[in-house]
């Protein structure tokens, strides 16, 4: 008889559920949230695994990179159809919750969601941690500028580099006041040198790597967002065509339509929010400051007349991101005219 288990983690411990295919109830336990403890409980003889469930959050790649080592047929499922489902239960537990996936998986009624491998794991976390640390410095300096404000001085202006001289040129003579900054200059220096030492490991991964190299030849696109692209598309042959990545990543307009009524409201906004912002930021770029003209330029240009300046951005940036994956998958590099005789993208 096949068997089926869902899992419910958390932090601490991971609620299980096993049904046979007749949907009984054979085990419930909870066990720790490790990868060696849960494949204790799944390798028993008795068991004759069909699927296992894991629901995606912080802890599911992990957990899932465990049990695929100890060839279970494990499945991460996509969070949001996986509430929608749960939601028909009147109580909501750990212990409802592990039974209404592990019922997923013997019905076949789920949506599976990709794990990333452990080299595009890496290169997100470097990138998750430079943007970290540049906002925090950022938020300092506004804050820096926030308090000068009360006392009547403004820093108007000024770039990084000159920001710390600006302030010390203002406070000068006020020593109280210096005191107080001081501290906070000091911790904005530290993040400051931080952020430039990741800022370089992100630029040299990018120029070592010939997949970022080549997504780098479209206009607009650098070493972070080529980067941030390749570690959150992972693998380009999941998608079975270019201009799926634009809706995964939450940037294709929301239809709602109901009989006669058909509505198409503002993009999803769902997926990953850093790749999206970073092609929203490539997109201004393209638009603004690259002074080279290019049969993509035109377009967005033909697009801002009709449609305004911020729905040609947004349309700028899916159609980046459709091309960046054809120019990942078909080996080429971008092509500033129409034609010619490089690759299209």
């Amino acid at each position: 008889m096949k068997h089926y288990a869902g899992f419910d983690v958390s932090v601490k411990e991971t609620s299980v559920c096993i049904v046979d295919e007749r949907g009984k109830i054979c085990v419930e336990r909870k066990v720790v949230s490790h990868p060696e403890d849960l494949v204790a409980l799944l390798n028993d003889p008795q068991w004759r695994l069909e699927r296992v469930g894991l629901e995606a959050g912080p802890l599911s790649q992990w957990l899932f990179e465990g049990l695929a080592k100890a060839r279970l047929p494990v499945i991460c499922i996509e969070t949001r159809h996986t509430k929608a489902f749960l939601q028909a239960q009147p109580n909501k537990s750990d212990r409802n919750d592990a039974r209404g996936i592990a019922q997923m998986m013997r019905v076949n009624l789920f949506r599976p969601v990709h794990v990333k491998t452990l080299a595009s794991q890496k290169r997100r976390a470097l990138m998750t941690a430079r943007m970290l640390l540049k906002g925090k410095a950022i938020a300092i300096e506004n804050d820096i500028r926030g308090l000068l404000r009360n006392f009547g001085l403004k820093v108007g202006i000024v770039g990084a580099v000159k920001f710390e001289e600006r302030i010390y040129e203002l406070i000068e003579g006020m020593p109280e006041l210096a005191e107080i900054l001081g501290s906070l200059l000091v911790a904005r220096r530290k993040l400051r040198e931080e952020f430039a030492k990741l800022d370089r490991k992100v630029r040299d991964a990018a120029g070592s790597d010939p997949v970022c190299q080549r997504l780098m030849t479209v206009p607009g696109v650098g070493p972070i967002v080529a980067l941030a692209y390749t570690s959150t598309i992972d693998v380009p042959a999941r998608f079975r065509n270019s201009r799926a990545v634009g809706a995964v990543l939450g940037l294709t307009p929301v239809l709602n339509q109901s009989g006669e009524s058909r509505r198409i409201g503002r993009i999803s906004l769902c997926g990953d929010a850093m790749l999206r912002q970073l092609l929203y930021e490539a997109a201004q770029v393209l638009l603004t400051r690259v002074a080279k003209w290019s049969w993509l330029k035109a377009w967005a240009m033909n697009v801002a007349k009709r449609r305004g300046a911020k729905k040609a951005v947004v349309a700028l940036a899916r159609r980046l991101a459709v091309i960046l994956h054809r120019i990942w998958s078909d080996g080429s590099e971008f092509r500033w005219t129409r034609n010619s005789s490089t690759a299209t993208a």
